[in-house]
């Protein structure tokens, strides 16, 4: 099965909110399946149910509402994001093998530079001591999913303390930088891609 990747760099969000959404709404049955990588300059979005109350201090940042699952998550340059334009059906997967295929592949990258990661029940992500490195957001309608994954590499994560990420209090961050050293961002979305490639079948 076809995945075409598109590497966008630094992009708006609301206008790669409203193209995942058309993109979604015209496909048909031959239409290839897409991943997008990409930054977004700063934002702070909510998902479909997100509790406003998780956002304490948005500041200048702008403030999305979006129709992904989960709660409030913070996005800036320097965070890979990913995210997955797919047709499950076609795929045979369901939401749940979709997650953990994401989370897989996020922890697999991170494999490569040493670290070792993991997923929590009932806490969709990648975490690494406790710390969350990676959110998971998607939505689905008509078997196809969009919006994706978003990974910490070499961002500044002073605006995470302005919410409680993912709705969790005190939850701690982190980022690969942190983690390994310098890092090209570039380089990790190339390991990013395969890891997804291999897990999604392509």
């Amino acid at each position: 099965m076809t995945l075409t990747v598109r590497r966008q760099g630094l992009v708006d969000y609301a206008a790669t909110y409203a193209a995942m959404v058309r993109f979604t709404d015209a496909r048909g049955a031959d239409c290839a399946d897409e991943l997008w990588l990409l930054q977004h300059p700063p934002v702070f979005t909510l998902g479909l149910n997100a509790d406003p109350s998780h956002l304490l201090d948005a500041g200048a940042i702008p403030v999305v509402k979006v129709d992904r699952g989960g709660q409030v998550t913070y996005h800036g340059p320097g965070q890979l994001v990913a995210y997955a334009l797919l047709d499950l059906q076609r795929r045979r997967l369901g939401v749940r093998a979709l997650v953990s295929a994401l989370e897989a592949a996020v922890i697999a990258t991170l494999a490569r530079y040493g670290i070792e990661a993991a997923t929590r029940p009932k806490a969709p992500g990648v975490y690494v001591d406790g710390a969350k490195i990676a959110s998971l957001g998607l939505r689905v309608r008509r078997n196809c999913c969009y919006h994706g994954l978003a990974l910490n590499v070499d961002m500044d994560l002073a605006p995470f303390a302005r919410i409680n990420p993912c709705g969790f209090p005190e939850l701690r961050v982190t980022r690969l930088a942190d983690l390994a050293g310098p890092v090209d961002l570039e380089a990790v979305s190339v390991e990013l891609e395969s890891a997804l490639r291999e897990r999604l079948g392509d």
